[in-house]
């Protein structure tokens, strides 16, 4: 299961609950006013990150982002740009509803993670909640893979172009989503019926959310040796797309055996048993 929220979000949204509270209990006639965030459309804002704590009657906004993203310019403008995003839905839909009276306050929690950060490869992940009411928050997630020495993202149609890497792909990740299905459905000892309903339920949203394309397989993040070979890829896939929401995240690797032959040739380099690069000719 994927991390969703990191230590620091809940302390930041400790501090706006806690200061909305206080607000509540000694109304004033001036209306709140949030603390400085970037802003989306500014466009003067700044690239260099820095963790946000927002609070105002309307919503309750927590993002934190790892210090190392800033030694990447592009990679920060990235983050940046899926933070303000996330923030600015948030922010819009709680101005929609701003004369609704005691509504409770929207809330959006979302950590950036240092998943990987090496000479040849950074990885951030993105992980949080969205809530604009109903049962529970809308899931977010996304994975960066950064290449320093290229100053350029990594996305999986540019590591693997082919049609055929993303049907072998497929292939295994849907095998071990099945496979893990089953173990889960042996272990609630359901009925037989409850049994044959859920493998059939859930197995089709495996099927399609592993159907053979890339946009299927966007969220990954590099596993890597001690030397800082790339072994495998952990795919990733939010709550509702090979499951249930109460399945939350799940991930499944693919070793790099598999990916090899479909790798893309500038990018093999990166990867633990990848054929050394020929000679260059001498005359």
């Amino acid at each position: 299961m994927a991390r969703l929220t990191a230590p620091r979000v809940h302390h930041l949204l400790g501090i706006a609950c806690v200061t909305l509270l206080a607000a509540a209990c000694n109304r004033d006639p001036a209306p709140a006013t949030p603390a400085k965030a970037p802003s989306p459309s500014s466009p003067s804002a700044s690239t260099a990150l820095a963790d946000i704590a927002e609070t105002t009657p309307g919503y309750v906004i927590g993002i934190t982002f790892p210090p190392m993203a800033n030694r990447h310019p592009g990679l920060a403008a990235d983050l940046k740009a899926y933070a303000d995003a996330a923030r600015g839905e948030l922010v819009q839909a709680a101005r929609q509803r701003e004369k609704v009276p005691g509504a409770m306050p929207y809330e959006l929690s979302l950590s950036f993670t240092e998943v990987l950060d090496s000479p040849q490869l950074v990885a951030v992940a993105a992980d949080g909640t969205s809530y604009t009411g109903g049962a529970h928050g809308a899931p977010l997630l996304a994975r960066f893979v950064w290449l320093p020495r290229e100053d350029q993202r990594l996305t999986a149609a540019r590591l693997v172009p082919s049609a055929e890497g993303w049907e072998a792909i497929a292939m295994v990740v849907r095998e071990q989503l099945h496979t893990a299905l089953s173990q889960r459905i042996d272990a609630d000892e359901l009925p037989a019926g409850e049994r044959a309903a859920l493998v059939e339920s859930v197995g089709r949203m495996i099927d399609e959310g592993t159907a053979p394309q890339v946009s299927n397989f966007e969220q990954f993040e590099p596993v890597v040796d001690a030397t800082g070979k790339v072994t495998a890829l952990r795919f990733v896939f939010a709550p509702y797309q090979v499951g249930p929401y109460s399945d939350g995240a799940q991930t499944v690797e693919v070793p790099a055996s598999v990916l090899l032959p479909h790798v893309a040739p500038a990018y093999r380099g990166l990867f633990a048993g990848a054929a050394p690069a020929p000679a260059s000719p001498t005359g």
